[in-house]
Formats: C-alpha cells, sequence, structure tokens
C-alpha cells in the first residue's frame, strides 16, 4: 500500500501545506476522536484494518527501529478470560474513590469493549529491535515505547476517519497481558485496542460531558520560556481562537 501514489504533487504549495480541505479533515479527525467503549457487532472487513495499521506503521519511531508489534485477536475464548480480568481490576478500581455517590457513579461507567468489539488489537513495544545501539534511545531509554504510542494515535486517528470506533483499554495488568498472550521478556505490552463499529460518536468525551473533572483551560497547559510563565497574549488568543473553531464545527 502506497498513499504517495494517490497524491498530486500538485496539491502542495510552496510552503508544503496541505489544501484547506485536507487540514479541515486532519482536524476533524483529532477533534471527533473518541474513547469507545460501546460496539455493533458487524465485522471489520480486513482491507479497512489494514489500512488502519498502515497509518500505525507510519508512525515516527526513534532511530527508526520500529518496535511495534500488532497482535490482532478475535477469538472468543482469549477475550472473555481477558474481560474476567478487567472486570476483577475495575472492581478492585473503585476502593480508590470516596465511598458514597462518586464510587457508586464509577461502578455505572462501562470502561471497555472486549466482549462486544469484533476486533480487539495487543500493541507492543520490541525493546530488542535494531539491537542494543539505538541513535536517540541511549539517554532516554523509554524512547521506544513513546514510538508505539505515536503508532497507537496514528491508528486511531484513521480509524476515526474511516468512523470506526477505537478503545484503549488501561484497567488491565501487564503481567496478564504477558501471561495471555505468550510474550518473551524483551516485549512490552502497551496498548490494548478495542475496535468495531459504533452506533454514533457523542459530541463530547464521557467524563468531559457528565463534570467528572473540570476541563484544563488550554493557556493553563501552555508555558512560556519555563514552567509557570504565561504564555503572549496572542498566543492565548490564538489558543482560544482554535478551540472555538473546532467546537463550532
Amino acid at each position: 500500500m502506497t498513499a504517495s501514489k494517490s497524491i498530486p504533487l500538485s496539491s502542495f504549495n510552496e510552503t508544503h501545506s496541505f489544501p484547506a480541505e485536507w487540514k479541515q479533515g486532519v482536524y476533524a479527525a483529532i477533534n471527533r476522536r473518541r474513547d469507545m467503549r460501546s460496539f455493533l457487532p458487524d465485522p471489520v472487513p480486513d482491507e479497512l484494518l489494514g489500512r488502519v495499521i498502515w497509518a500505525a506503521l507510519h508512525a515516527p519511531s526513534v532511530g527508526y527501529m520500529q518496535p511495534w508489534d500488532f497482535i490482532i485477536i478475535r477469538g472468543r475464548e482469549i477475550r472473555e478470560r481477558l474481560w474476567r480480568h478487567v472486570d476483577g481490576e475495575r472492581r478492585a478500581a473503585a476502593a480508590g474513590f470516596p465511598e458514597g455517590a462518586r464510587r457508586d457513579q464509577y461502578l455505572t461507567f462501562k470502561l471497555e469493549g472486549i466482549r462486544d468489539a469484533p476486533v480487539n488489537m495487543l500493541i507492543t513495544c520490541d525493546t530488542s529491535r535494531s539491537g542494543p545501539a539505538v541513535i536517540g534511545r541511549n539517554t532516554i531509554r523509554e524512547m521506544d515505547t513513546y514510538s508505539v504510542v505515536c503508532a497507537v494515535q496514528n491508528l486511531w486517528l484513521a480509524a476515526r476517519a474511516e468512523g470506526l470506533g477505537v478503545g484503549w483499554v488501561s484497567i488491565l495488568r501487564n503481567e496478564t497481558l504477558r501471561e495471555l498472550f505468550n510474550l518473551p521478556d524483551h516485549v512490552i505490552p502497551v496498548a490494548y485496542l478495542c475496535a468495531g463499529w459504533v452506533k454514533d460518536f457523542p459530541h463530547q468525551p464521557l467524563l468531559k460531558a457528565i463534570g467528572w473533572l473540570p476541563e484544563m483551560e488550554l493557556e493553563q497547559v501552555v508555558h512560556a520560556e519555563a514552567w509557570g510563565t504565561r504564555p503572549s497574549a496572542g498566543l492565548v488568543e490564538s489558543l482560544r481562537a482554535g478551540a472555538r473553531g473546532l467546537a463550532e464545527e
């Protein structure tokens, strides 16, 4: 699959920016991506699954080591075993919230779609790939894992553009994944994803919509030169304008 063949060079200008409709599509995918938990049973065609994995394979990776692997899971038995583990972790996590309404609300949330989604995926990081010497990884050893996270985001955005829902399941233990999927010691589980068609994509993320936590103001998380220094008024206004524009789509 070579996407470059379908992109005419005349579509780019001297600044190398995309045409307006392409840019709009990129920002729309980012703005409308959701962490999905409920899925329809309809199968996901291999052709579509191949496209979104292709997008993942074109993520940046430290030293071009390409540390990712993708385990595609469609079988029921292993998903049932994993679901039982996740359900136990979900109940255990409830103890971390104050007893009462907060804990009760948490227990009402559907936090995974392991049994519902027609496709599950485990994306891993092979820390041994390309040998011990990898350009750019010597100082920050976790750069290989960060590279895999970039691949996950590529896949997620491509899936959203295709109308395919994706959910990242995080209430599980890596040692359980190692055992279930027979992972060698040098391979790290990074993301367990559920993917499939959905009834609709909510306008807002669920936890934002219900007010689980307050939304951070954009200028609160952007600093100038050093931590805690407010950015320029022009940048703050641009951040606000960008947020308004995306919210109107």
